[in-house]
């Protein structure tokens, strides 16, 4: 026989991880290709021009340039204005 009381177990001691959501670069910031620009659940801001769209709703960016959100607060995006080293690289890269 046991000589002293079992502990009960206990329902509760459990937590999911954290999710690490939210706008990762800021309107006016410079971000180089590839980079994250908001990680998201749904599509809270849309992908603008020059950024593009992860299964995850992440938008990222798809050149370098600097960061800007635009339109509506019910229909925002986020955009990406090419710096002007960037802009001569694009069009030579197209001809």
């Amino acid at each position: 026989m046991a000589h002293k009381k079992g502990q009960g177990s206990i329902r509760n001691g459990r937590d999911s991880n954290p999710q690490y959501l939210g706008v990762k670069a800021y309107g006016g910031e410079h971000v180089t290709g590839g980079s994250i620009i908001v990680r998201q659940r749904g599509t809270k801001i849309h992908p603008g021009f020059n950024v593009g769209r992860g299964k995850d709703d992440t938008l990222f960016a798809k050149i370098t340039g600097i960061v800007k959100f635009e339109g509506p607060k019910d229909r925002r995006r986020a955009s990406i204005i090419p710096t002007p080293a960037e802009a001569d690289t694009a069009a030579a890269a197209t001809k």
